[in-house]
């Protein structure tokens, strides 16, 4: 996988030539509209994104002792639908679709694609919706928005016959978005806050727990098609007291680095490949992510 993914990335680079010639004046859609910038109104906005996350190791206790574990893998896929829908370019409103296949016991990373539902070591399936708002609060900084979603389980069992596949309570969450371009455009800080509120079903694992992702990025663009970046990112997850069993009182956390790159195939379309590395948690797995995204805008 790891192979791949660097293949996809200097592909993509070659599409650059990395000259000047073919530097274009106009800003590309991933130089103009990033998370922080609203659509304007009628505009649309449709992006797929896939997550394969792989771990072979887990941390336990607050000693972070690791421990040998078979293969687990889950992927998932997510479709974000926005539109704008103000004249003043300040509310977009959106739609998140979430389809998840896992599989466990040691089985190969690509058997999440065999969506075989093999008992007791494959699960997939819609998981979840989520109705959704993104929205500019202050005028004057225009690069500053915040979503909103509501997110709705389609599962009725988290585990079944052994094998998790997603959580069935609800989540409100809420993305905060800022970026920053420098140096005459060629640099852009990114940051945002992803803070998800997980309540509802009591027997979920993460009954009544706030989990928290702020993270930092930064890209180079050696020209407006194509951009290179780095990104750190810390997931904390905080629990605020199980339920009457007391079942689901622990909180995790992990640090994350990663780099990617992102390529505009035409005006309205463009491409992404991410990786990541757990480097460090505490009762969580040290495992990697490969990511590829598609995004249209038009």
């Amino acid at each position: 996988m790891e192979k791949f993914i660097i293949a996809a990335i200097a592909i993509a680079m070659s599409f650059t030539g990395f000259s000047q010639e073919d530097e274009e004046t106009s800003k590309s859609v991933i130089q103009e509209y990033t998370p922080s910038i609203l659509l304007k109104k009628g505009q649309w906005d449709i992006k797929w994104f896939n997550n394969l996350y792989t771990e072979t190791t887990d941390l336990f206790g607050p000693n972070g002792d690791k421990q040998d574990i078979p293969r687990q893998t889950f992927f998932t896929s997510t479709l974000d639908i926005f539109t704008g829908i103000s004249e003043s370019n300040r509310v977009n409103i959106g739609l998140l679709l979430e389809f998840r296949s896992n599989a466990i016991g040691g089985r190969d990373a690509i058997d999440v694609f065999s969506f075989d539902g093999e008992r007791g070591t494959a699960r997939s399936g819609f998981t979840s919706f989520a109705p959704a708002i993104k929205f500019n609060p202050i005028k004057s900084v225009s690069n500053f928005t915040i979503q909103t979603a509501f997110h709705i389980p389609l599962i009725d069992n988290e585990t079944e016959d052994g094998v998790f596949l997603d959580q069935d309570g609800f989540i409100f969450q809420n993305r905060f978005f800022y970026d920053y371009s420098f140096t005459g455009g060629d640099w852009q800080f990114f940051t945002e806050l992803n803070t998800e509120y997980n309540f509802g079903e009591q027997d979920s694992f993460a009954y009544n727990s706030l989990r928290l992702t702020p993270g930092v990025f930064l890209s180079y663009f050696p020209s407006s098609r194509f951009t290179v970046l780095g990104f750190v990112q810390h997931l904390q997850l905080i629990s605020f007291g199980g339920n009457d069993q007391g079942f689901n009182d622990f909180s995790q956390d992990a640090s994350i680095l990663g780099a990617g790159a992102k390529y505009q195939l035409s005006d309205e379309l463009n491409v992404e490949f991410l990786y990541s590395n757990f480097v460090r948690g505490n009762d969580t797995g040290l495992g990697q992510t490969f990511n590829i995204g598609l995004r249209a805008l038009f």
